[in-house]
């Protein structure tokens, strides 16, 4: 028999626990710490994997706006003005191919976005000259950005409100002159979103476009007929609508005009003639270039006085047509033909006898 099977077992001395349970503590907290190692790598690495995929989307995002941008028309503006027999130059314009430095953020499925623009002042140059300052900005700070579902949508309203904006900003400047300025304008924006354009229009300035037939069908030399196409509606008082406005608004129609002064029903300024249904809403149409498409004229109605909208056109590929043009550093042939049809076809308006300002924006469309 052992000397010790009946003895109880021994207890373990007051520091030895302790020092167990120190012990037994900081195995705990080391299997902790450990555990959050592994949790805080686990982490980092999810986080790692969805920044990966998210640099990819962009990367993706990138191409796709890489492969549109390619396939989109690519636009240039040639300018050409004539004071012709009166006394102060009226008209404005503005050429911006590219306006992307006026928008904050793009909407994510357009590319670029280009402008033009011309003002036909009347009562005084302030009015056209305003518009032409300060429309496209205002345009750029309401411009939809970020993902959209009917961007069409909103670049009309956007539109709308930006004339509203003009106009506003406009009279309050006008009325808070002594004496007051009684300035108006038109104004024919043409706006276009990736290859989509959109024309807004007030007052009697016009925008057409030249479309190449694509059939090739309609001359008798076999070359393809060109096509003219109206982008904008004109707004004077003799029209239907446009009259029964005014009359409602407790305005009249005489010899053609509001109150027997002023041409046009539709007008950026014109303080005197809102009361009497003279509006700042513009008329807006839309339509999609195709690569039969070979450029757009703005004008004010100084041009079309002396010309018609097929005129014009026919004038334009007559000069781009031309033999020989006379070769100008920095461009190219082609940008040489605009340029003089441009000038050409402002200088032919003058000597047609057009004694009205006369301003003409020529925008090239190429692919």
């Amino acid at each position: 028999m052992d000397l010790f099977d009946d003895l109880p077992e021994p207890t373990q001395p007051p520091v030895a626990a302790q020092q167990k349970s120190t012990r037994k503590k900081e195995e705990e907290e080391k299997d902790e710490e450990e555990e959050k190692s592994r949790k805080r790598k686990r982490e980092d690495a999810e986080s790692h994997a969805d920044e990966e995929r998210e640099e990819e989307e962009e990367e993706e995002k990138e191409e796709i706006k890489k492969v549109c941008r390619e396939g989109l028309p690519v636009l240039r503006g040639y300018v050409a003005a004539r004071r012709g027999e009166r006394e102060e130059m009226q008209d404005a314009h503005v050429t911006l191919p590219d306006m992307s430095s006026c928008v904050s953020a793009l909407p994510c499925q357009a590319s670029c976005v280009s402008y033009f623009a011309v003002f036909d002042g009347h009562g005084g140059a302030r009015a056209s000259r305003f518009a032409a300052e300060n429309l496209h900005h205002n345009l750029g700070k309401k411009f939809p950005s970020g993902e959209t579902e009917n961007l069409d949508k909103l670049i009309k309203k956007c539109l709308l409100d930006t004339f509203r904006q003009t106009d506003e900003d406009f009279l309050k400047k006008a009325s808070s002159q002594k004496p007051v300025w009684k300035d108006g304008s038109t104004a024919t924006c043409l706006l276009v979103v990736d290859d989509m354009v959109y024309v807004a229009n007030l007052g009697d300035s016009r925008a057409v476009m030249c479309r190449m037939d694509a059939a090739g069908g309609g001359a008798a030399d076999g070359q393809r007929k060109a096509l003219t196409l109206a982008l904008s509606k004109e707004h004077n008082p003799t029209i239907y609508e446009e009259r029964m406005r005014i009359q409602r608004a407790g305005g009249t129609v005489r010899d053609g005009r509001v109150l027997g002064v002023l041409e046009v029903s539709r007008s950026i300024g014109d303080g005197q003639y809102k009361r009497c249904g003279v509006i700042s809403t513009p008329d807006l149409r839309r339509c999609q270039l195709t690569a039969n498409d070979r450029f757009i004229i703005l004008a004010c109605d100084g041009l079309f006085k002396v010309f018609s909208a097929d005129e014009a056109v026919k004038f334009v590929l007559s000069v781009l047509q031309e033999g020989s043009v006379e070769q100008r550093s920095g461009l190219t042939e082609e940008e040489v033909r605009f340029e003089a049809a441009c000038q050409q076809l402002a200088s032919e308006a003058v000597r047609r006898g057009c004694a009205d300002n006369v301003t003409v924006i020529l925008v090239s469309i190429g692919y």
